[in-house]
């Protein structure tokens, strides 16, 4: 990411559903997401084979091809590069330390990563993050699907 480039990028780490996985990247493109990081055990676009993974495609449609996208094994390097880079880290996540979304708005150089369906992001990976920013639950669930709270919270805080 170049210095004064006011583009977003998106961080999915652990993510095991590939039909979560592809219906963000359909979100990421209507949000102008311009990259996204695939990390821990997160299914890629393409199988270690080269393959199309359908169950992304299927639920992406198509915005897998448009969006450039990145597999990356170690989260710890990419949070190195992305602050030296003076991008923002934002976990959409809950947490004690997390703030109500509707109060974020997001950097120009920002950095948004979402976490596995079940446990969601690990505290050795939000330790990393500037901004933990929360979506509150008003009924009786404790948590949103992981593809719905990504979608809510780039367009809040990204002001879209």
């Amino acid at each position: 990411m170049k210095e004064n480039s006011k583009e977003t990028i998106l961080i999915l780490h652990n993510i095991r559903s590939a039909h979560n996985v592809g219906s963000i990247f359909r979100t990421a493109d209507a949000a102008g997401i311009s990259r996204v990081y695939l990390s821990g055990y997160t299914p890629t676009p393409l199988d270690r084979f080269n393959r199309v993974q359908k169950d992304i495609a299927k639920t992406a449609l198509g915005a897998e091809k448009t969006i450039p996208w990145e597999s990356i094994k170690e989260l710890t390097k990419l949070f190195t590069k992305l602050k030296r880079e003076h991008v923002a880290i934002i976990a959409i996540e809950q947490g004690v330390r997390a703030v109500d979304y509707k109060k974020v708005k997001a950097p120009t150089r920002s950095a948004f990563i979402v976490g596995n369906e079940v446990r969601g992001l690990h505290r050795s990976v939000l330790k990393h993050c500037d901004i933990i920013a929360e979506i509150p639950m008003k009924g009786k669930k404790e948590s949103l699907n992981v593809a719905v709270a990504t979608g809510i919270g780039l367009f809040r805080m990204r002001n879209i």
